[in-house]
């Protein structure tokens, strides 16, 4: 038993120290590597070789800094490609892009945090990084709050104990974040106004599977000035709630997919 208790633990260590590098920084020296990773120099030192001959990380020849190498798209990619939400939600997601000029963004919940899988750039909403395999916390965005809503307040609080701020806007108690999940849940779609960044808004709804349980969620989102929510909101929501009923019906969903009235009479 004790080799294999060996390996396993080099395995955890090894992945320990590819998670360093997401952690923001795209370039680390092997001292940042272990001071991270809580690993002696020599180990560290010990996995990046190891890693590096099987192409997950790329050592510059000139600094000698390590990043992760490019064999990790092969893996993202078959990971994403394999996934039943992002095979149905890719192209609806482009083509919204294309069609309203805002960023679309698809999310899955993993813990206690929004895991991005996809996001298109629109015209009037570019980025300099890609969005996929980022996250962020639930309750302070569309996507978080369309996921949040498949959950009960029981599970909501023992899922977050605490609610951190990150702007003057962002809801901090359960019982507002109870009473907005409610409201939004009646009208059909999520929103976020300056809530986790200043300047920028989002517009969500929740995505289902065969079962009915929400396992993901679909926004539009971008700068203020570009998503215009007092002249676009009921064209945005009308537009993201038919894109989320058409990916859940992909996954198998056969239940309601039907716009809130006032949303339809205010959209016309």
């Amino acid at each position: 038993m004790a080799p294999e208790a060996g390996s396993n633990q080099s395995v955890e260590r090894a992945l320990g120290v590819l998670r360093v590098f997401t952690g923001g920084r795209a370039e680390l020296r092997v001292s940042d590597v272990a001071k991270a990773a809580e690993l002696t120099l020599s180990t560290a030192s010990r996995l990046l070789a190891t890693l590096e001959a099987a192409g997950f990380v790329d050592r510059d020849a000139v600094s000698g800094l390590y990043r992760l190498g490019l064999d990790m798209v092969s893996l993202g990619g078959a990971v994403l490609n394999n996934h039943p939400v992002h095979r149905e939600a890719r192209q609806i997601a482009q083509n919204l892009a294309a069609e309203l000029g805002l960023g679309a963004n698809v999310a899955v919940r993993r813990g206690d945090q929004l895991f991005y899988l996809l996001n298109f750039e629109g015209r009037q909403a570019p980025r300099a990084f890609v969005l996929a395999g980022q996250r962020n916390p639930l309750h302070v965005t569309g996507l978080g709050k369309a996921l949040l809503s498949g959950l009960s307040k029981a599970e909501r609080r023992e899922l977050l104990p605490a609610l951190p701020s990150y702007t003057p806007h962002s809801i901090t108690s359960h019982d507002s974040l109870d009473a907005e999940l409610a409201k939004c849940t009646a009208r059909g779609y999520f929103g976020e106004v300056e809530e986790l960044a200043h300047g920028r808004a989002c517009v969500a709804a929740a995505i289902r599977d065969a079962s009915g349980s929400v396992v993901a969620a679909l926004s539009v989102s971008g700068p203020l000035s570009a998503i215009d929510l007092q002249n676009r909101e009921a064209a945005l929501a009308r537009a993201v709630i038919e894109a989320a009923d058409s990916i859940s019906i992909g996954l198998g969903y056969v239940g309601p997919a039907h716009l809130p009235a006032q949303l339809a009479a205010a959209s016309r």
